[in-house]
């Protein structure tokens, strides 16, 4: 994985392959979420897509809320089973990290309270817990909404 690139794409068939990546791992399939329910997570505005690409191969992406109440906010996270426990979720974490902080000086994603490895991941990233959202996706799980800043909003001098 020497030749890593992470690019923002805006191709319905890159959608429909990440789509494929969520509904075929967890935290989608505990939760019930097929393709189609994945792929709508690529709709919608103020929304940016960038694949993790290794060797040209997509070893992962994100979905980043650009703009809006919650810009900053990390919407999906998905490394590619293939791909798994080589740092590449962290890389792309540090990736997210410094975008967001262009506009942002918050940094927000939720994680399912039944998915400790992506747990662990954030907190050693160093997000902090500001809250629990039950039934928020599902009825019966609670979404944990955690949160990495280097400030308040009001001040911040955003990067242009």
């Amino acid at each position: 994985m020497d030749n890593l690139n992470i690019v923002l794409t805006k191709d319905p068939v890159d959608f429909s392959f990440c789509a494929e990546m969520m509904a075929a791992t967890d935290p989608w399939i505990t939760l019930d979420m097929d393709f189609r329910q994945c792929l709508e997570a690529f709709e919608g505005e103020g929304k940016e897509v960038y694949l993790m690409l290794s060797d040209g191969n997509i070893a992962g992406f994100v979905i980043l809320q650009i703009y809006g109440t919650f810009s900053g906010y990390i919407q999906t996270i998905c490394i590619g089973k293939d791909f798994r426990g080589a740092g590449l979720g962290n890389k792309l974490l540090c990736f997210c990290e410094e975008r967001i902080h262009e506009f942002s000086p918050n940094v927000f994603i939720c994680v399912s309270s039944f998915n400790k490895g992506a747990s662990r991941l954030y907190y050693k990233f160093g997000f902090k817990l500001v809250g629990e959202l039950p039934d928020f996706v599902r009825k019966g799980f609670t979404e944990l909404l955690l949160r990495k800043t280097i400030g308040p909003r009001a001040g911040y001098n955003a990067k242009k």
